[in-house]
């Protein structure tokens, strides 16, 4: 525990054995190890909203998945295109460098959510609405999506010295991590769950596309 938490400190302090270590899969096993604990010490926080009513409890354990599960899945699936455009602006070989900073951004997200779960379980404690409840949730993930972003930015100086280019790929990865991560997050909704509903790993309609429900949603409120 004591070793797990040194980990933690360098990846917030930007250490340099969390993007140009000599010993890459240490690095990756590592970074993914955080990332796993600290998310579902999160998610399983997230899915105590209103724990008191039956079948809650299989909330919990949904949502202690889900969250890693969802920046993993972000990750896996931005990662193509990002690797592909990296090799049309001729640097591959910085590529195992930047994806060891976006690994090392990933990590931080989950170690700030973990930091703010007892936040987040204060607020349940406080109130049962489930409207608030997303609410906090949200401001949760943007916290830490931002403080992933800063730590991802620092890491990024020395390629950005190196090549001005790799500040167009930042940019890049940003654009298309947040379309994936919206559209993930929606398929793999409920992360809180509804009291009024029952206790399930996916909604019927997951796999629905997240821009076109909120498209017609505010279609809906303009028109009204």
């Amino acid at each position: 525990m004591y070793q797990l938490l040194l980990r933690t400190d360098d990846i917030l302090r930007q250490r340099r054995w969390t993007t140009n270590s000599e010993r890459p899969w240490h690095t990756a096993r590592t970074l993914v190890w955080i990332v796993v604990l600290f998310g579902m010490t999160y998610g399983a926080v997230m899915g105590c909203f209103d724990l008191q009513s039956a079948g809650r409890l299989w909330q919990v354990v949904y949502s202690a998945i889900k969250v890693p599960l969802l920046l993993f899945a972000t990750f896996a699936l931005s990662l193509p295109s990002f690797y592909v455009v990296n090799m049309l602006f001729g640097l591959g070989h910085d590529f195992r460098q930047a994806i060891r900073s976006i690994m090392a951004s990933q990590a931080c997200v989950a170690i700030v959510l973990a930091s703010l779960a007892p936040l987040t379980a204060t607020w349940y404690a406080g109130s049962s609405r489930y409207d608030s409840a997303i609410a906090v949730n949200g401001l949760m993930f943007a916290i830490a999506s931002g403080a992933g972003q800063w730590i991802l930015r620092q890491n990024y100086r020395t390629l950005i010295l190196k090549n001005s280019r790799h500040r167009i790929m930042l940019c890049f990865w940003l654009f298309v991590y947040v379309l994936v991560g919206i559209q993930m997050g929606w398929i793999l909704r409920p992360f809180i769950g509804s009291a009024n509903a029952p206790t399930q790993f996916f909604r019927a309609d997951g796999w629905s596309n997240a821009y076109l429900v909120v498209g017609k949603l505010l279609l809906r409120i303009l028109l009204e």
